[in-house]
């Protein structure tokens, strides 16, 4: 845990009618979107997701947004709206509703049917309550209403909180894509109705306010993915998001197009796939998928539909690059990666497309073809709903630094004053009252790790421990002593993880040791813990300026 800015203190008591905003999540960071609305003393949040870890994080699983402001006031939180339902927006809502299960979650009927089979997993039943576009909630203090917006999964919202304090718009993740697969157009009428009565506060999606001019449509991916299809001699295997159902529907197309079957790998992504299509955002041709344990009855004219396009480590498509998956990547093969870089995933992508470029396959992806588009609004969409909405405050949320500021000056092109911006990083709160917003403090706020079944135990200090084994390496010394006169009766004996295996590496640095052991026990230390310092320095010294290694030292002294 840590204290984002301590200059600004812990912020007072709110006011009677006030609105306070607490982002515990998802600002400077693409991932594990969280953000907590109070007014007379009851709390709405808006979304609960997960970010997923970097390479500098090893063994961690996932992480969780910090609840440590509201686990004290758990009784005071009246609802959980979830704006869509990608992991980055509904991955840890098992984690909070392992704290309180009975909290309502409000979302469309697809965020809900998601976040269901999620929590059921986890043995949670929860309390849900479906919303469609055009409703408008009561949610205790809270007035909340439900705009439709276009994403790169079906069924997202906007949302909208009006309180006694002003007008909150929050567009959830959204782009403007003006023919999108499904129909469902970005509600820019209800943003200028909106607008026209006054929004006070608009927190808008960041992710591409740097990239210039507008996203081109989906429909645009089609004639890409046909022609890799065309020049594919064997299998066609795809990577993306196991919520990503529009980029489904267009694989499922064009493999149905060109008469291959289709398989889905991965637990999640039979899973999401099964709901999308039994709720009829998924459109699967009779006889079309067949299931992924009878792909050996199959020729290889097929299309199989995976998770792993960031890269990550126990996805699908993962562990087909580290040639510990049953289907074998192999020559003539054709792998698609339909997704965007998330910043932090390079290496890990990279890495993923040289393994299977080495096994034959011909890897094609975002830099190579036009295989994907991204689902969130670029620079010319959000200009063009500041023009619209016309907020008093702009408060950017989804994205990096560079993202957030970026989307600060399109707003402050657009007419909104500069002092008017609010770019902040989680745990800063910010109080709007009678329709002026301003920084008032903050609250501690850190990243909470999740390592197998432990949530919240792994500091970053056990961090460094991890990267040090795993950069560094790792030494072992043990080294018996005569209690009575001091002197060395065995050892040293040196044992080494991550460097040359030649034991007579360290020959020269035992003598070292012992000449150290020998000058602190005549020093008159005497202590097991005091030479087993004496080891660490020694041995730490000489492998500093031997190796250029600062390695884990695990120094032990007994005394018979």
């Amino acid at each position: 845990m840590n204290h984002p800015h301590p200059e600004l203190g812990t912020p007072s008591k709110l006011v009677a009618g006030g609105l306070r905003i607490v982002a515990l999540g998802g600002l400077a960071e693409i991932g594990r979107n969280m953000t907590v609305f109070e007014t007379n003393g009851k709390l709405l949040i808006v979304d609960c997701g997960v970010l997923f870890p970097e390479e500098n994080q090893p063994g961690i699983d996932l992480i969780l947004p910090d609840f440590s402001y509201i686990r004290d006031r758990l009784n005071d939180v009246i609802g959980i709206v979830l704006t869509h339902g990608h992991e980055d927006h509904i991955g840890a809502v098992p984690y909070l509703l392992r704290e309180r299960g009975d909290i309502a979650i409000y979302g469309s009927a697809l965020t809900i049917a998601l976040i269901s089979a999620k929590l059921k997993e986890h043995r949670i039943s929860p309390l849900t309550r479906e919303v469609k576009e055009g409703d408008i909630e009561d949610i205790g203090p809270f007035s909340v209403e439900f705009v439709a917006v276009n994403h790169s999964i079906p069924d997202a919202l906007a949302v909208v909180i009006q309180t006694q304090a002003g007008t909150v718009l929050h567009t959830g993740d959204f782009k403007m894509d003006q023919l999108p697969l499904d129909g469902r157009v970005t509600d820019l009428p209800a943003f200028a109705r909106l607008g026209e009565a006054g929004v006070d506060i608009f927190l808008v999606d960041s992710t591409n306010a740097d990239v210039p001019g507008f996203m081109p449509s989906e429909r645009e991916i089609m004639p890409a993915l046909d022609r890799v299809f065309r020049s594919t001699r064997r299998r066609v295997i795809t990577a993306t998001f196991s919520s990503h159902i529009h980029r489904v529907q267009q694989i499922i197309d064009t493999a149905h197009e060109h008469k291959r079957k289709v398989a889905f790998i991965g637990r999640s992504m039979v899973r999401n796939m099964k709901i999308a299509q039994e709720m009829g955002f998924l459109k699967v041709p009779d006889g079309i998928v067949f299931d992924a344990k009878d792909l050996d009855a199959y020729d290889d004219n097929v299309v199989l539909i995976c998770t792993g396009s960031q890269g990550e480590p126990l996805a699908a498509l993962s562990r087909m690059a580290n040639g510990d998956h049953q289907i074998r990547v192999g020559e003539g093969d054709t792998v698609i990666l339909a997704s965007s870089l998330i910043p932090g995933n390079e290496n890990s992508v990279f890495r993923i497309i040289n393994e299977l470029t080495r096994f034959g396959a011909k890897v094609v992806h975002k830099g190579n073809a036009m295989v994907h588009v991204s689902g969130h609004a670029a620079a010319g969409e959000l200009t063009y709903c500041y023009n619209i909405v016309k907020p008093k405050y702009v408060m950017p949320v989804h994205g990096e630094w560079r993202h957030l500021r970026a989307n600060a000056e399109l707003a402050i092109a657009t007419g909104v004053p500069r002092k008017n911006t609010i770019v902040i990083e989680n745990g800063i709160v910010v109080d709007l009252i009678d329709h002026e917003a301003q920084v008032v403090g903050s609250v501690p706020c850190g990243f909470v790790y999740v390592d197998g079944q432990s949530i919240g135990d792994i500091t970053e200090d056990s961090l460094k421990d991890r990267r040090i084994l795993g950069e560094e390496g790792f030494i072992s010394v043990v080294v018996v002593i005569d209690a009575q006169s001091g002197k060395i009766v065995a050892g040293p004996d040196i044992h080494a993880r991550g460097f040359n295996e030649d034991e007579s590496l360290f020959d020269g640095v035992k003598l070292e040791i012992e000449k150290a052991l020998t000058r602190a026990v005549a020093d008159g230390i005497n202590g097991t813990h005091q030479l087993s310092q004496v080891v660490r320095r020694t041995i730490g010294s000489w492998v500093g300026g031997k190796h250029r290694r600062r390695p884990m030292i695990v120094p032990v002294v007994i005394e018979v």
